[in-house]
């Protein structure tokens, strides 16, 4: 089962969550982990887990392991992308990527896309924001 880690800079990147194999994206909690979203594994359209319909928010290229989120009037965002390796780094357009995290044991872009915008992509756009940074 693929985990999926938050890279920490100065001590061991965090265990924030996994990915099931059939696609299921959970969060590592105290107790049980939460169900949070999926992963179409022939398509790479990523989905948010809601009450009712699940959420379309992004896709992941099957080809690359670049991660796009979802915009509904306008292109979507290229964020970053997953590498061979399963390192995630997020996009910078004017510098290198910075490397924000991994998954173990993915055995596709599919799997690791889902990894980098259900658990990743939050906790580093909520950084970016609180430092004054724009996704």
């Amino acid at each position: 089962m693929p985990n999926v880690y938050l890279h920490s800079p100065l001590s061991p990147d965090e265990l924030i969550g996994r990915v099931e194999m059939d696609g299921k994206v959970y969060e590592s909690r105290l107790g049980p982990d939460k169900y949070i979203g999926r992963v179409e594994l022939e398509t790479g359209k990523i989905f948010e887990h809601l009450p009712g319909p699940d959420r379309y928010i992004g896709v992941v290229a099957l080809d690359s392991g670049k991660v796009y989120r979802h915009k509904a009037a306008a292109p979507d965002d290229y964020l970053g992308r997953a590498d061979v390796d399963g390192k995630f780094f997020h996009h910078q357009s004017l510098a290198p990527d910075d490397y924000i995290g991994s998954i173990s044991g993915a055995t596709d872009y599919a799997l690791a896309g889902a990894g980098f915008l259900l658990l990743i992509w939050p906790l580093v756009d909520a950084a970016l924001h609180d430092s004054g940074e724009q996704s």
